[in-house]
């Protein structure tokens, strides 16, 4: 910089004093856009986009459960991404996915776009892809048979939204990168999660149990961004708890808990002006964000203030009646309250996952659902049937009331910890990453003896409690969870499929197999084998990425034999890290327990899929990682996961066609709001229009609900959209298999919805037998809201 400044001088400075001054000026300007002199010790960038996938006709993914079908969008699902890199050195990203899980094929996949955008700047060392488990999102994006037999198959729409957005969201926070400081801050959050196998908890050591208050992790661990000129531009927290609010019988498409937590966190940024020029962050507007009803939105800036309500007003939206369908030239009129906002800086929230395996927000306890007594505790049945045990939200019997509560717990402490976030994150950025076959691992244990013995980990099994389910989601038949014997009937099924041999039956004991995944091949891999583990620093900041669910005890485990594996080298270069556990990260292998929970059998257990000693092996590991990490050195690796996008089959059948009623267009109302209606806060408003399959556009970063406010007397603006906890999409078929179908907008008022009037509009597409699909709208008819 001297010497650039220095040449400016010689070459300009010659011709008096205005000169001079403008050779200072000119320096001064150079100096304050290098990086390099910049106080803060990284580069950040944020970035997020829309990720909901088809709202009809597709399998959830979560429940295994083949009656639960998308109709609909509570709302929508995103991809949020951080980058952090040293203005001269490494770089990592973290991706948080409104997705139940990462899946192998994804990663591999936006990978591949990565390196023809970046070539190899971003790739499978640095880059993390993590799922929030939300049960609510379409299913039949990964490539192992097992995880999408509900769906059908493999479903490319559900695949490419994914990728598209995750690639998005990358390029978003790449080009946002810009100097800024990291802050993290740690605290307790208690009501947000309950242990719900804790007879399996139970089983582990008294003498590990009692260093323990809780039987689950009570801690969030949050990272603050503040850019250098902007003031905080987002935040990302870890905090286990399942994605298992909306229960197995919802059909609309929703984030559950944390997907609400992250939206009532931006929306709280966005009131409170965040981020900004020199922003200070305040509770200001917590309280009129969680009013009486507890529904925060997001809205248009443009919508005027409070308007008291008239006679005059009734009699204006009764003037408006139902605009009748019209066809529209595109989707982008569908942008509309997010193109009002693209030259903002966007904060960006995510809440993440972490081991959570035995945790559920059901924290009410589980009851008999024709009884009202509590379940059986070591196998969660009523009466022998494990399909009457349910676990109760807080806000029980009203599912949506119970996402909203856990995520609002959420929300108001990690703006707690956000806010009195003091410990400033330094240090080097790196990771470590490879593959391992965890078909075949072999693992140093303990022997009975007191010395060390080789095993080995088993090729993929599932036992019989798989099938049993848990209490957020029961499953079928007269299967149940602590099973360690099998039931003669379905063995016999079981060996239609593949009969497990003998070195596998041993290897996996005392799990009674149920399905022999790992051996299955046909028409291609059931079950993986390879799979990849990661580690990510960040100053004093370390994030264990690991592709599966663990337990608590198993996640307690893995942190601090990896805390002690860093801090032993007596360096002090990793003295005061955070260790936190990032879950269901880059591909997904189900579950992992500690050896004594895998005794018992029940869900999780069974669902280990690699046999008794997973964890040992993931511990082992990770240790070396660690180890790799303090010495500065490589990791090889000798495997790949394999692609398999071109093996895939997909037996979900397309569209066909979308037809209406003779003489009725798509967008006509079927069932409007009743004339001259007034509501009140609090109250819902309905409106069916006809329409056509969501699956023929998925209008991503768009909506197909809009409630719109009239401005003036003839100027309609947006107002919410199927992004805002307050309205809700709804779709339907009239029958199975018919063309004709129908979508329903419910509109909950909010508690702070300004009063004036208002009306309900409906975006679609519908496809015809023969040519292009075609772009509709229509509207309710007006109302006023008091």
């Amino acid at each position: 910089m001297m010497e650039a400044s220095s040449c400016l001088r010689y070459r300009v400075c010659g011709s008096g004093s205005r000169m001079i001054w403008l050779c200072l000026f000119l320096v001064v300007v150079l100096q304050s856009c290098s990086p390099a002199l910049s106080d803060s010790p990284y580069l950040v960038g944020m970035g997020s986009f829309d990720i909901t996938g088809p709202a009809a006709d597709v399998n959830m993914m979560g429940y295994a459960n083949t009656e639960q079908i998308a109709s609909g969008i509570h709302f929508r699902l995103k991809a949020r991404a951080f980058i952090v890199a040293e203005p001269n050195g490494k770089r990592v990203v973290f991706v948080n996915l409104d997705a139940c899980m990462a899946s192998q094929l994804v990663t591999i996949k936006v990978l591949e776009r990565l390196k023809a955008r970046y070539g190899d700047l971003y790739n499978e060392n640095n880059v993390a892809i993590s799922g929030i488990h939300t049960h609510a999102g379409p299913g039949g994006y990964l490539q192992y048979v097992v995880y999408i037999v509900t769906s059908l198959g493999f479903v490319r729409q559900s695949f490419d939204v994914l990728v598209n957005g995750i690639e998005q969201c990358i390029v978003e926070a790449h080009n946002n990168l810009r100097p800024g400081k990291i802050y993290v801050n740690k605290g307790d959050l208690l009501d947000a999660g309950v242990n719900r196998s804790p007879s399996a908890y139970l089983n582990n050591p008294a003498e590990e149990r009692s260093k323990y208050q809780y039987n689950v992790d009570k801690e969030m661990t949050l990272i603050k961004f503040v850019d250098d000129e902007l003031g905080p531009v987002g935040s990302f927290n870890w905090f286990a708890t399942h994605g298992t609010s909306m229960s197995r019988t919802n059909s609309l498409i929703s984030g559950d808990n944390k997907g609400a937590a992250a939206r009532f966190m931006e929306d709280w940024a966005e009131q409170n002006g965040i981020p900004k020029q020199g922003a200070h962050v305040t509770n200001d507007g917590l309280e009129s964000l969680h009013k009486i009803s507890g529904l925060p939105r997001r809205v248009s800036s443009i919508i005027p203030e409070p308007n008291e309500i008239t006679d005059d007003l009734v009699q204006l939206a009764s003037s408006y009646e139902a605009s009748g369908g019209r066809r529209l030239s595109g989707s982008s009129i569908t942008k509309r309250i997010r193109s009002t906002q693209e030259n903002k800086p966007k904060f960006v929230s995510a809440f993440c996952q972490s081991n959570c395996g035995d945790v559920s927000p059901n924290v009410l306890g589980t009851f008999c659902i024709d009884t009202g007594l509590p379940c059986d505790f070591n196998h969660s049945t009523c009466n022998g049937k494990n399909e009457l045990c349910y676990g109760r939200g807080p806000g029980y019997p009203d599912e949506f009331e119970s996402t909203r509560i856990i995520g609002n717990r959420q929300f108001l402490k990690a703006v707690d910890l956000f806010n009195s976030a003091s410990e400033e994150i330094i240090g080097r950025v790196d990771y470590r990453h490879t593959y391992l076959d965890f078909s075949q691992l072999e693992v140093n244990v303990p022997s009975s003896t007191g010395g060390q013995q080789v095993v080995k980990t088993c090729p993929a099994a599932m036992g019989f409690a798989f099938a049993a389910g848990t209490t957020d989601g029961p499953g079928a038949f007269d299967f149940k969870q602590g099973d360690v014997k099998g039931n003669p009937f379905w063995r016999l099924v079981r060996n239609l499929l593949k009969t497990p041999g003998k070195e596998q039956v041993d290897c996996q004991a005392p799990k009674p197999i149920l399905l022999d995944t790992g051996e299955m091949k046909e028409p291609y891999d059931w079950a993986p084998a390879i799979l990849p583990i990661q580690i990510i620093r960040i100053g004093q900041l370390v994030i264990l990425c690991v592709p599966g669910e663990f337990t608590t005890m198993a996640g307690r485990r893995l942190r601090d034999s990896v805390k002690k594996a860093l801090t032993s080298d007596n360096s002090g270069e990793f003295n005061g890290i955070h260790v936190v556990l990032a879950g269901l990260t880059n591909t997904y292998s189900q579950y992992i327990t500690t050896f004594e929970e895998y005794q018992i059998q029940r869900y999780e257990g069974a669902s280990t899929l690699y046999g008794p000693h997973t964890l040992s092996g993931y511990i082992q590991e990770f240790q070396k990682l660690a180890a790799a990490m303090v010495a500065n050195k490589e990791v090889p690796t000798n495997f790949q996961p394999p692609d398999m996008l071109d093996k895939q089959i997909g037996l979900l059948p397309g569209v066909m066609f979308d037809s209406t009623p003779p003489g009725v267009k798509f967008g006509d109302v079927s069932s409007d709001v009743p004339a001259s209606s007034t509501f009140r806060k609090g109250s819902v408003v309905n409106a069916t229009f006809y329409s056509a399959c969501p699956r023929n556009d998925l209008l991503t970063d768009g909506t197909f609900a809009l409630v719109e406010k009239l401005n003036g007397t003839e100027n309609w603006v947006p107002a919410y959209d199927d992004d805002d906890w307050s309205l809700r999409f709804v779709w339907s078929r009239p029958a199975k298999l018919s063309p004709r179908s129908f979508a329903t907008l419910e509109w909950t008022v909010p508690e702070d919805a300004p009063s004036g009037v208002y009306r309900l509009r409906h975006f679609g597409a519908s496809k015809p037998l023969f040519g292009s699909i075609k772009h509709f709208t229509g509207t309710s008819r007006a109302f006023a809201v008091r």
